[in-house]
């Protein structure tokens, strides 16, 4: 199959690139640079050259995502841009990349995923919502930069079911050369770990000698987390623990 990857430079998307490569499908992975294997240029935040680089494409893995500061442009006007380029004659399915709880976590960024997944739902494409936990290694990065000398302060209650990277992106191949929902998939770790527990492996780990704090958090976003919100509710689990990551 002929398949465009945004994002394809990024955590996920790189990963996705390699391993629909090595199934045999033709890789198009759109940046802003157009570098690496495959790479092509185009912006989702002007949509410039968008059109050109998804011409053909059979399947679309929408990945590409801001983050943080322009995210509204970017991952929503951007999708929207997307929509408008696709060949909708050649195009199977549109596997766009999301976050379980941006439907039920009072957070920016979430809210700006969740509008993206509605322009999808509203653009009569054949679409599928693939709503993924957190992976492993953005939790090794949160907490060390959460770390305070010996301190690390962490949220008391949060919930998590962090997951490997590699198993994401075996996943979302999977659901990219496959038939659309036109819902929302999840997936997600194999096991559901507390924000302490998260950090007290991460430091025996990697900073022997931090104490771990947690701490409450007043207000909606942190009962959110606390009530589970960023836990899935169905889909596949990944096989690779925390722990087996940290230990790797």
């Amino acid at each position: 199959m002929d398949v465009l990857v945004t994002g394809g430079t990024g955590r996920l998307g790189r990963r996705v690139v390699e391993r629909l490569q090595a199934d045999g499908h033709r890789v198009r992975q759109v940046s802003r640079r157009g570098t690496g294997p495959g790479g092509v240029r185009a912006d989702l935040a002007t949509g410039r050259d968008l059109r050109m680089a998804s011409a053909g494409a059979e399947v679309v893995v929408h990945a590409a995502s801001a983050g943080r500061g322009d995210y509204w442009q970017v991952d929503v006007a951007g999708t929207r841009r997307l929509v408008q380029a696709v060949d909708r004659e050649r195009l199977r399915h549109l596997v766009y990349v999301s976050i379980v709880g941006v439907d039920r976590i009072p957070y920016g960024y979430y809210h700006a995923k969740f509008a993206a997944e509605q322009v999808l739902l509203a653009s009569g494409l054949p679409v599928t919502l693939l709503r993924i936990t957190q992976f492993h290694d953005l939790v090794d990065e949160l907490l060390a930069t959460a770390r305070r000398g010996p301190v690390l302060p962490v949220p008391m209650g949060w919930r998590a079911r962090p997951v490997d990277v590699g198993e994401a992106a075996a996943y979302t191949a999977g659901v990219a050369v496959g038939a659309p929902t036109g819902d929302v998939v999840e997936f997600g770790g194999p096991e559901e770990l507390t924000a302490a527990e998260l950090a007290r492996a991460w430091a025996a780990a990697r900073e022997p000698g931090t104490h771990v704090v947690a701490t409450p958090l007043p207000g909606r976003l942190s009962a959110a987390f606390r009530d589970g919100a960023a836990l899935p509710t169905g889909g596949a689990r990944g096989r690779r623990t925390y722990g087996e990551h940290l230990s790797g």
